[in-house]
């Protein structure tokens, strides 16, 4: 396992910079055995140093590219591949271990895919809000995947909302709830987003 102070979501990319030893020793015995690790948001406490609390909702990640450096820190792209959820964390020997299961998204419903192109949009209009204030952000005309379940991975990746908000959507128990609940996320997002405008634009 590797605790992060961020949220790793399905289909989106994690690069990474390994340099503890003992994460050095996880991404070895990881490329020797099947390529995946589980990664998780650490709720309280620091990525460095261990003695963290780790959130039981995580995302199993697929090593994609690995390169170990002349020091021996590593530099790692990996995948998010699918939800898990930890039922029994394991002492930190090596490194974090835990025992997971997969936590897979229900199949949505009709009416769950019909809410997308409305969150789609309103995402699309908080990133052009972001980039005309001068955020760093993705761009708002990003292409997102035709799977209505990666898509709300997605959007909820994307989304500039909190840390611990996107904790709660990647845990969100069906599709039509992550949806909802990002929706009402963005609406706070934009209401925010606007105010900043009006004053850039007073300040102008």
């Amino acid at each position: 396992m590797f605790p992060l102070g961020s949220v790793l979501f399905p289909s989106l990319v994690l690069p990474l910079h390994i340099f503890e030893p003992r994460y050095r020793a996880l991404i070895s015995d990881v490329l020797d055995g099947d390529g995946e690790f589980g990664v998780c948001l650490i709720e309280r406490g620091a990525e460095v140093g261990g003695d963290d609390v780790r959130t039981a909702v995580g995302t199993a990640a697929r090593v994609h590219e690995a390169e170990e450096l002349p020091d021996g820190r590593w530099a790692v792209v990996a995948v998010g591949v699918r939800r898990i959820r930890v039922e029994r964390w394991l002492p930190d020997d090596p490194y974090p271990r835990a025992e997971v299961v997969d936590l897979p998204d229900p199949v949505p419903s009709a009416s769950e895919v019909a809410a997308l192109p409305e969150v789609v949009s309103r995402l699309r209009g908080a990133l052009a809000r972001s980039a005309e204030l001068g955020d760093t952000t993705t761009p708002a005309t990003i292409e997102l995947s035709e799977d209505p379940v990666l898509v709300s991975h997605q959007a909820s990746a994307l989304a500039p909302i909190a840390t611990i908000d996107q904790h709660a959507l990647l845990a969100a128990e069906t599709v039509g709830l992550r949806l909802a609940r990002l929706q009402g996320l963005l609406d706070e997002a934009i209401e925010v987003l606007d105010l900043r405008l009006a004053a850039a634009h007073r300040d102008d």
